[in-house]
């Protein structure tokens, strides 16, 4: 048999028997008192009276012992924090870019060789200016061959009328001699022949106004042909003259004097920056809450601010990003935004109250849903789902909340919904 466990179980004993039997003795040494020799003699000869004094005292402290020991434990201890809704602007947050409200690559639409002094971008222009000058070539004389024609064909024009007219009285004269024959031969005054001979006769005469009516046709299809000839003419004058389309800056330098410009060369990029866009793209899950005309605040990368109103939703979404594009218009009249600036975006949307709890404070019910647990007016924990309105660095605003609520935020996931709690509270300040 081993020593120790004999000695640690003799230590126990004793240990127990001076915190029992002779506890008033032990509290008396403990606070520096002596023991008379009566007493401990009364002690040691009356060791049963001692015994029933010391039961009696332990009965007395046992049962305050069991009611302190049960109010601490009547409830799991948590940390709840006092919290209150506050009103927010459930603003919709995207980055984006600027872009320009027009932008044009103005290029050529026929082929010839430069005649003017080249633009240097930068430069301001307006609806209408010259941006390229092309060498005419030849294109005078197509004119005025077609011109030529067409004055040609406006003159065939009488005498076609004039042949019209001139068939349809032979066609009177002839169904006039083809009656006056037929009514001879009926009488026995004119032979066959004749009758034939006015039938001959009357069938040339349609045949001869049907000749003129199309030779009309033809000369009037003949005065559209030449018209439409000068209208290309012109058309191909008008392309050697290439303007500007609308009031802004040129991009780009215009085509240099001498290069050779053919259908769709590059003559200069015209860009419009009086007023701007801020395009950025939208989640599925919040496109519903931009609407247009809502107001909208970007701060560019360099620092400035700027507002405008969005202008446009697409109805379509990226198929890559499932995202919806917004499209913001802003002024900029002295031009100093530049098109293609990163730009944080912040579109109003309408406003709601909400908590602002540390992220900590977030669990998941038996069910997995996603929420906070609060201390009940019982004392009791209850569960409820949140929405997550906006994620700073600092915490979460949450909604789906009552007015007040005790959220708890240390112990919220060793507690289920119904268990008594004894919490502490905090405010949202500490």
């Amino acid at each position: 048999m081993r020593v120790i466990p004999l000695m640690t179980a003799a230590v126990v004993t004793a240990g127990l028997y001076y915190a029992v039997i002779e506890r008033d003795a032990l509290l008396a040494f403990a606070r520096g008192e002596q023991v008379s020799d009566e007493t401990a003699s009364s002690d040691v000869s009356e060791p049963t009276d001692a015994s029933a004094t010391t039961a009696a005292a332990a009965e007395t402290v046992a049962p305050q012992a069991a009611d302190a020991d049960k109010a601490d434990n009547s409830g799991v201890r948590v940390v709840a924090l006092r919290s209150t809704a506050r009103g927010i602007d459930s603003a919709v947050v995207l980055r984006g870019q600027t872009q320009a409200i027009r932008q044009v690559e103005v290029r050529s639409e026929t082929t010839s060789t430069v005649l003017s002094e080249p633009l240097r971008k930068g430069a301001q222009v307006k609806a209408g200016d010259l941006l390229c000058k092309l060498d005419p070539g030849t294109r005078p004389s197509t004119l005025l061959e077609a011109k030529a024609r067409l004055s040609e064909a406006k003159i065939r024009v009488p005498e076609a009328r004039a042949r019209l007219d001139e068939s349809r009285a032979r066609l009177k004269e002839a169904q006039i001699n083809l009656t006056a024959a037929a009514k001879l031969s009926e009488g026995g005054f004119a032979s066959e022949t004749r009758l034939a001979s006015s039938q001959a006769a009357e069938r040339s005469a349609v045949a001869g106004v049907a000749t003129a009516e199309t030779g009309l046709e033809t000369t009037s299809a003949g005065i559209e042909a030449a018209s439409a000839q000068v209208a290309a003419a012109e058309k191909e004058l008008a392309r050697l003259d290439i303007l500007a389309p609308f009031d802004g800056l040129l991009e780009s330098d215009t085509a240099e004097l001498g290069s050779l410009m053919q259908p769709g060369s590059l003559c200069a990029t015209v860009i419009q920056l009086e007023t701007i866009k801020l395009v950025g793209y939208v989640p599925e899950t919040e496109v519903n809450r931009v609407t247009i005309g809502a107001g909208a605040r970007a701060e560019l990368a360099n620092g400035r601010n700027v507002e405008g109103k969005v202008t446009f939703i697409s109805r379509s979404a990226d198929p890559t990003t499932r995202t919806f594009e917004v499209e913001i218009t802003v002024p900029n009249p002295d031009l100093a935004i530049r098109d293609g600036q990163t730009a944080d975006i912040v579109i109003s949307a309408e406003g709601s109250k909400a908590h602002y709890l540390p992220q900590s404070a977030l669990t998941l019910n038996n069910d997995g849903q996603l929420g906070v647990r609060v201390v009940e007016d019982d004392m009791t924990v209850g569960f409820y789902p949140i929405q997550l309105l906006r994620d700073e660095a600092s915490g979460v605003w949450l909604g789906g909340l009552p007015e007040q609520a005790d959220v708890i935020v240390v112990g919220q996931d060793f507690v289920v919904a119904g268990v008594s709690v004894a919490p502490t509270y905090k405010e949202v300040s500490q």
